[in-house]
């Protein structure tokens, strides 16, 4: 357990294990503890560095102004902290932002990315159009009339009510963000042209769950397209947050995603 102070605000962060540097970066629904199903597995292998985006406990806020603006340069910060000489990254929905953001600002430090059920920062006419599709929104709606998160998901809901539960739970662990203004500043940042893409060289490990209604698969699949080494991996009976619903698939797909990337 360790913080590193930045300018405007103070980090939690953990790391576990031995070997290469694999980052995890949570997604809007979640902390640093949302990877307690990946650190496990992975730690005997790589040194598993889990940390809290700035507005999600136990990390700070900092200025309201700032929020997702500074998500980059925190995770910049933390492997410049750390003297980590090339990472992997593995990005879930927001953490997408951060991951995908890093990962074009220093191509030649990230040796893998692993983007889960996101499309970050890519603005494309044909993902723009899948995420403002009226069925999607519909059963966004649906869901949330029916007291189930969006990001779980009612495959999780009805199969593990616990672990369902557990997800929530990990969510409230927040310092009054307002997460409807955090989703639309994340949204207003979709700015970069799938021209940037061609920045990264290195493999790229797209993940979606084939029932998740807020990133769908069509929009993950296009992602995957326009990247030089994209590639999907579909994991069917998962919504939004496959490392926590389904972690034994997702698991094993990072792993022989990791084992090409590091030979």
């Amino acid at each position: 357990m360790a913080h590193l102070d930045r300018p405007d605000c103070r980090l939690y962060y953990e790391t576990e294990g031995k070997g290469p540097a694999l980052i995890f970066a949570h997604g809007l629904g979640g902390n640093h503890l949302s990877w307690w199903q990946q650190v496990p597995h992975f730690r005997d292998r790589y040194t598993c560095i889990t940390f809290a985006h700035r507005g999600f406990s136990p990390s700070e806020a900092g200025p309201g102004a700032v929020g997702p603006l500074g998500f980059v340069d925190d995770l910049a910060a933390l492997i410049e902290h750390l003297r980590l000489p090339d990472v992997r990254l593995v990005a879930q929905s927001m953490g997408g932002w951060t991951g995908l953001g890093y990962a074009l600002r220093e191509p030649r430090k990230v040796r893998g990315l692993v983007l889960a059920c996101t499309v970050g920062t890519v603005s494309h006419p044909d993902i723009d159009r899948i995420l403002a599709a009226p069925e999607y929104l519909a059963a966004q709606a649906d869901l949330v009339r029916r007291g189930i998160s969006p990001a779980a998901g009612a495959i999780m809901e009805d199969e593990q009510p616990a672990m369902q539960y557990l997800y929530q739970a990990i969510g409230r662990l927040r310092l009054g963000l307002d997460m409807e203004g955090t989703r639309k500043k994340l949204f207003a940042m979709r700015n970069t042209p799938p021209a940037a893409l061609a920045a990264l060289t290195m493999p790229v490990l797209c993940i979606s769950g084939e029932e998740d209604v807020l990133m769908p698969t069509p929009a993950i699949e296009i992602l995957a397209k326009l990247l030089p080494k994209g590639r999907l991996a579909r994991v069917p009976k998962a919504g939004h947050s496959v490392y926590f619903e389904r972690p034994e698939a997702f698991n094993r797909l990072v792993s022989d995603y990791l084992r090409e990337v590091d030979g």
